[in-house]
């Protein structure tokens, strides 16, 4: 049979519930009941054929609760005049919530709908917006208003999120909640107290004006007679990015290395300095206008992903040059080839013409499917040599 069953109807009155049609309803005072539900019905061949299975079906309809039926007479050749449903309705909100068994879910959202209306009208558009996500954030509803109302009355406080003082809430609480927090302060806080440069969530503390925990930039200087720190050579050492932006030491060459071994282990070099890379992302280091003065040689994976740090890193330093990153390093350490589990695919704009062609013929799996050399796979002597001859 292919007429609507009872539980058809439910399914279709779960979809208005599961799309938030229904609490929607609650923000926008819009009027949904009565509600006319799609009815198939028999035909009068049904009638005819399955005349038994028409009245068991009629009988189902007739038992729920919550349902209207409106009614149709047929006239029938053979079985006389029959009452059919023509339609089915529900007629309220609350035969509706019956039905479905949501009716505390409602009450919870109603509660929540009416003290952000007494509180932070501004964010009943969000309410509209995100009704179900609203009722799954109901427990900690009140927390997430306390933070917005501490924020507008606090804009762009310049301290730590960890230092925001609001009773019942931890530092935790704001990492974990930074997503509905974002849209909830866009819509209360004046256009002057949000960055609009500064966007995705790891950059929630800049746009609203709060302090970001220092970026480290780890490096050791190559060079014996470059003294960082009294009685110390080489040190290994790690500064945040402003105090690594104001450094002023005789450095001329600089090697980015993102194994810590490498890093380690580079060897002597006249008025060099190595730096230990953090993948992509050199936002950080670019604030060291100084380093605009160095040649700056960069050293990775050769991969896809190696490939595409660099080019990052040459948004910000166009003059860097790519280090053991060749075909003929790949070649001569074939023992060593692994395997890139994903590759990238996406053109890269910075890199020169030998750097692209290995680029394409990695990602084009010309040499070989997913083929990556790690740098840490390098033998010493040959890193050693490259250096010099660089040098």
């Amino acid at each position: 049979m292919m007429w609507t069953r009872p539980q058809d109807l439910r399914v279709q009155l779960t979809r208005l519930w599961e799309r938030g049609e229904l609490l929607r309803d609650v923000v926008t005072g819009n009027i949904r009941f009565p509600l006319r539900l799609t009815l198939k019905s028999p035909s009068s061949a049904d009638i005819t054929g399955q005349f038994d299975a028409v009245r068991i079906w009629v009988a189902e309809l007739t038992r729920v609760n919550y349902l209207r039926v409106e009614w149709r007479e047929v006239h029938h050749r053979v079985q006389g005049s029959q009452k059919l449903p023509a339609s089915v309705w529900i007629d309220s909100i609350d035969d509706a919530l019956n039905w479905l068994d949501k009716r505390s879910d409602w009450q919870r959202f109603s509660r929540l709908l009416e003290i952000t209306r007494q509180q932070h009208p501004l964010l009943l558009p969000w309410l509209e917006k995100r009704p179900l996500q609203a009722l799954m954030l109901a427990a900690e509803w009140s927390r997430l208003l306390a933070i917005v109302d501490w924020i507008v009355r606090h804009p762009r406080p310049a301290i730590y999120l960890r230092q925001l003082d609001v009773p019942g809430v931890h530092s935790k609480f704001i990492e974990a909640h930074r997503t509905v927090l974002a849209e909830l302060l866009d819509l209360v806080l004046l256009a002057g107290n949000v960055d609009p440069g500064q966007t995705g969530i790891a950059r929630f503390a800049a746009r609203y004006g709060f302090l970001e925990k220092p970026v480290h930039i780890r490096f050791r200087p190559l060079d014996p007679q470059i003294r960082l720190i009294d009685g110390l050579s080489r040190p290994d050492v790690a500064l945040d990015a402003d105090s690594f932006s104001r450094l002023a030491v005789n450095v001329q060459h600089v090697f980015i290395t993102e194994n810590e071994i490498n890093f380690l282990t580079l060897p002597d070099i006249p008025a060099a300095m190595a730096i230990f890379g953090s993948g992509y992302g050199w936002e950080a280091l670019a604030r060291a206008l100084w380093l605009e003065r160095c040649a700056i040689y960069y050293w990775g994976d050769i991969d896809t992903h190696g490939f595409a740090i660099l080019d990052q890193l040459r948004s910000h330093f166009p003059h860097t040059v790519s280090l053991l990153m060749d075909r003929a390093t790949l070649e001569a350490h074939r023992a060593f080839w692994g395997y890139e589990d994903k590759p990238l695919s996406y053109d890269l704009l910075r890199l020169t013409p030998e750097e692209a062609n290995l680029y394409d013929d990695l990602r084009d799996n010309r040499i070989r499917k997913g083929l990556r050399l790690e740098q840490e796979h390098l033998g010493f002597g040959w890193v050693r040599e490259r250096i010099d001859q660089l040098l």
